[in-house]
């Protein structure tokens, strides 16, 4: 799979400094994260249901530096 081709790529509105991650549905079942600074190089490709377990982990605040 390329993840350059056709996908839409989405950026936090609260990255103001250029260098941050992008994120896109690669299909009903996976999502492609990648550096915004580096659109060509690597990714990593999620299953949804371990992506929506991440989100909800930063909403509940599970990452917050202690």
């Amino acid at each position: 799979m390329s993840v350059n081709e056709g996908l839409d790529w989405r950026t936090s509105t609260r990255c103001d400094s250029g260098t941050c991650v992008e994120v896109a549905a690669a299909s009903a079942d996976h999502v492609v994260v990648r550096h915004s600074a580096d659109p060509h190089g690597p990714w990593l490709a999620f299953t949804r249901s371990s992506w929506m377990a991440f989100i909800e982990g930063v909403r509940a605040g599970q990452f917050d530096p202690r």
